[in-house]
């Protein structure tokens, strides 16, 4: 079968994200299975460059992949002819101005989260991307999980009724590096460095309220630094001085609804787990319920809800949870980076629609910018249109 190659440099490939969902379990996992597949009966065979800062990490994850293209010299990676697509994953604090050099090399955009520092550089992105007349799209992967694919499915097939309210708990215990090694690079607690749980996590609750329930409106929000103190990759002390938890207020815009979904979601980087995934979202409507992880996700129809009593003075004897009902898979779910790979690779080939732009990018940044003014102030903030935007 004939194979089509496209040349796709990936900066920031040495970092956990980089490496393992977006070349070994994306793009490489792509190569194993042949190639992705094209309408036109070819394959599309992705042929990565590596660029990163360290010259042996590098060279060690090439030999690992039998991979032979890879530099510390970005300029350069752009400028080659044999490369069509931009990807990055770097710290948010590096990604904006190589963004911009890629854009200014006429290369497709694919980019993690957030797409920039703040509000003005997100915007200023998506108008350089569309001025240059190149595809972009943002990493947007929680929508294609297992759990959140059947809670879309739900959704789209009126299982709720009218939505009510969403309620989301995410979170886990990061060691705070003294006497067990953090699970996450020090940096995510330095404001300085881009750091913050409000800055890495409403830009994905937004695409997930967005993309599922409907526009975001408004946010009420409250961050706090629960753990001032954390220990650094060279095990030395040092002030966190950006925020671990945050407890937002979302509201939502739902056509046909004339009053707002209420979606409540707490973050947090110093909770311990009390629930079946480290991301749950109850969902509650006048004809069901649904509670939905990465992979599982549970319901609960009007026709089949108990009748609790509440009594404080007799035990407990029901079993709530064995009154859901599990929704089936009925079909194979794929990694859900790989699978928006396989989208944006067809967007760019094919001219494929695809959504999950720079600018839905810069409406997560927006909705973070928000959160953090809402928490700071005490108050309630009304979601404005982005200026410039084209019509959705």
């Amino acid at each position: 079968m004939a194979r089509t190659t496209i040349g796709i440099v990936l900066n920031g490939v040495t970092g956990r994200m980089g490496y393992r969902q977006h070349l070994v379990r994306s793009l490489l996992a792509i190569r194993e299975q042949g190639g992705l597949p094209l309408r036109d009966g070819t394959r599309l065979w992705p042929e990565p460059v590596l660029v990163g800062r360290s010259e042996a990490k590098l060279r060690e994850i090439a030999e690992r992949h039998g991979l032979t293209e890879w530099t510390t010299d970005l300029t350069a990676a752009l400028a080659r002819p044999d490369v069509q697509i931009y990807f990055d994953s770097q710290v948010t604090a590096q990604r904006e101005k190589a963004l911009r050099l890629a854009i200014e090399a006429g290369k497709h955009i694919y980019t993690e989260k957030p797409t920039a520092e703040d509000l003005s550089g997100a915007v200023e992105l998506a108008r350089l991307a569309d001025a240059a007349g190149i595809k972009h799209g943002v990493v947007q992967d929680k929508l294609f999980l297992p759990g959140l694919r059947k809670l879309d499915r739900l959704v789209k097939g009126g299982f709720f009724g009218r939505i009510l309210s969403i309620r989301g708990e995410f979170g886990y215990w990061v060691f705070e590096g003294d006497w067990q090694p953090a699970q996450r690079p020090s940096w995510n607690y330095r404001a300085a460095d881009g750091g913050g749980i409000v800055v890495d996590m409403f830009p994905h609750w937004h695409y997930v309220l967005e993309q599922i329930f409907g526009q975001v409106s408004a946010v009420t929000a409250h961050a706090t630094t629960h753990i001032p103190t954390r220990w650094d990759e060279a095990g030395e002390p040092y002030d966190a001085t950006a925020d671990d938890a945050a407890y937002g207020i979302f509201e939502i815009n739902r056509p046909g609804q004339a009053t707002p979904i209420v979606a409540q979601i707490n973050s947090s980087w110093g909770v311990r787990v009390y629930r079946d995934e480290l991301v749950e979202f109850q969902v509650d409507g006048t004809e069901g319920s649904a509670v939905a992880g990465l992979r599982n996700c549970r319901i609960q129809h009007r026709a089949t809800t108990p009748k609790p009593v509440w009594n404080p003075d007799l035990p407990a004897t029901e079993d709530f949870r064995s009154q859901w009902q599990v929704v089936p898979d009925n079909e194979e779910f794929d990694n859900g980076f790989k699978a928006q790979w396989e989208l944006f690779l067809r967007h760019v080939v094919e001219d494929q629609p695809y959504t999950w732009d720079l600018w839905a990018g810069a409406r997560g940044v927006q909705l973070a910018e928000l959160g953090l003014r809402s928490a700071r102030d005490g108050v309630r903030i009304e979601i404005p249109e982005l200026s410039g935007e084209p019509t959705r």
